[in-house]
């Protein structure tokens, strides 16, 4: 499994925008610099979040992007569907059938089951994780996804669920 450039890069730019400081947000440029990215790039995963409604632009010559909602609002699941997509859904099969119309497993497929519950386990981290949880430094989302893994261990261990 990979995580596209698109991916990466739309999320850290998210990311950018949410920690700025400054009411009129972050502009291209702004953000093409501190990403190492093209402007051009940077202006494709503006739009890309902008019409997924996570950012807004200000109006004119000293404008930006800035967050459409609250950090703790936006959750990274959504940002990444938008992004990219999910990592298994229902049209792999089909993309993954070799030189057959359809996949030789389409039946009777056990990876299926595999990618399928990677997917669903992927979906419950994301799933609570904020920008908000993101927006700090390494060390302090370190900390934020340290006590979110501590939680779940204590709830597995309570229910008898091996983690």
């Amino acid at each position: 499994m990979k995580i596209t450039a698109q991916e990466e890069y739309g999320l850290r730019i998210l990311i950018r925008i949410a920690a700025c400081k400054d009411t009129a947000g972050m502009s291209i440029p702004q953000l093409s610099e501190a990403e190492g990215l093209s402007s051009h790039y940077v202006a494709k995963l503006t739009r890309i979040l902008r019409m997924a409604e996570f950012i807004n632009s200000t109006p004119g010559n000293k404008g930006g992007y800035v967050l459409a909602k609250p950090a703790k609002k936006i959750v990274i699941k959504d940002v990444l569907k938008a992004l990219g997509g999910v990592l298994f859904d229902k049209e792999f099969c089909g993309l993954h059938a070799g030189s057959m119309k359809l996949c030789t497993n389409s039946v009777d497929c056990s990876a299926r089951s595999l990618w399928q519950m990677i997917q669903f386990t992927v979906d419950q981290l994301l799933d609570k994780v904020t920008l908000h949880d993101l927006a700090n430094t390494e060390k302090e989302s370190g900390k934020i996804f340290h006590d979110m893994l501590d939680q779940y261990q204590a709830f597995a261990a309570s229910h008898s669920v091996k983690a």
